[in-house]
């Protein structure tokens, strides 16, 4: 089921930035963890870094590699997706997605945004 709003995406170049967005109702936003999965073409959607407000934590697979940061604004129930120093590996959908708990979160039981398209070109 699709509740989450997001926007941003787009095509760049190697090495450029992006700024994504995800807005989720109220009772999402307060009661569960959020982040981001990634889905490059022909692969399995991926989570890659998961913001938990409540308790306070961030956390990031190693394929980040502090190249992406995770933030989030609670007076607008929104969670952001910094990405910098982009590759061409990095293209394909980016999906906000969230939930109570981070085992579900990485397991993929989420609620979910519809995803936008990211392009980087060489």
């Amino acid at each position: 089921q699709v509740q989450l709003v997001e926007s941003g995406g787009g095509s760049v170049q190697t090495g450029g930035s992006l700024r994504r967005s995800c807005t989720a109702p109220e009772h999402i936003y307060r009661s569960n963890c959020m982040g981001w999965f990634h889905q490059a073409p022909g692969k399995e959607r991926e989570g890659f870094a998961l913001e938990c407000v409540r308790i306070g934590t961030i956390s990031y697979t190693p394929a980040v590699n502090d190249r992406f940061t995770i933030s989030h604004d609670n007076a607008k129930n929104t969670v952001y997706l910094q990405m910098t120093r982009l590759k061409p590996e990095d293209s394909g959908m980016y999906y906000c997605a969230a939930a109570e708990y981070a085992y579900q979160f990485w397991r993929g039981d989420n609620y979910w945004g519809r995803g936008t398209q990211v392009t980087v070109s060489s």
